[in-house]
């Protein structure tokens, strides 16, 4: 699942966390994605999140390093999959530098990943997730930043299995999805009949923007068999103003 929750922002008027996160709480646990990368994720929400569904852990640090501000947690059930390694990096010139800013970027964009061994299969792959700039003036940092992310993809070992889940601000057909679907494929592209509006962005009030802007991406030992962007709602209250993404893989013969 990829799933833009939403920072904890007072202006949301009825739409605040705390009149949304059981509802976004019970979307997680009726889907129950086996990973999940989130964007704009306060720690407050991370920690909300694993307690009120104490099967799940999850990994990240904030865009600035620390835990005050975005992160890109990635949440994972402790029962399905083991995590080996994790790291971050960020979105800029200067890659290993917590915090850094590049491109002209109004505020720093990172990767959250993980490589992670499903205990079912005993097969490992490596999850990334992000969040990039979200300006009408930044496209051109959406293409470096594509760039980049590709790059580090591209360094993972030849027939690992990589899955990429983000919030990318850009419609797929756009250069930074261009840039990134030389190195992997579109899960929704390369399902028959993907369940759902096309557009991920609503705003909170229920009407599907124009384009898809929240993708899992994917190379490697998986097939999806199914996405559906999530429309779940109570009485027109929704988890988020992004509608979450699923995707669901099956391992493929080896």
């Amino acid at each position: 699942m990829s799933f833009n929750v939403r920072y904890p922002a007072k202006s949301d008027g009825a739409n605040v966390w705390e009149n949304r996160r059981d509802l976004l709480v019970d979307t997680i646990r009726k889907h129950a994605p086996d990973i999940m990368g989130t964007q704009e994720l306060f720690h407050l929400q991370g920690e909300y999140i694993v307690a009120k569904l104490p099967e799940m852990a999850w990994i990240g640090v904030s865009r600035r390093g620390n835990r005050e501000d975005e992160h890109m947690g990635v949440f994972y059930r402790k029962d399905s999959l083991e995590l080996l390694t994790s790291g971050n990096f960020w979105l800029s010139e200067t890659p290993d530098q917590p915090g850094s800013i590049s491109w002209n970027m109004s505020l720093p964009r990172m990767v959250t990943w993980g490589e992670f061994r499903d205990k079912r299969t005993k097969r490992t792959f490596f999850f990334y997730n992000t969040h990039f700039a979200h300006r009408r003036e930044d496209n051109q940092a959406r293409v470096e930043s594509a760039k980049l992310l590709a790059e580090r993809v591209r360094k993972v070992a030849s027939g690992a299995t990589v899955i990429l889940t983000g919030d990318f601000n850009t419609d797929a057909g756009s250069d930074p999805y261009r840039t990134l679907t030389e190195v992997l494929q579109d899960s929704y592209s390369a399902v028959s009949a993907p369940k759902g509006p096309v557009g991920t962005f609503h705003g909170f009030d229920g009407t599907p923007g124009k384009t898809r802007i929240d993708w899992i991406l994917f190379r490697g030992q998986v097939k999806p068999v199914s996405v559906e962007t999530i429309t779940t709602n109570a009485d027109g209250r929704y988890p988020s103003d992004h509608f979450p993404v699923l995707t669901v893989f099956d391992w493929t013969k080896q």
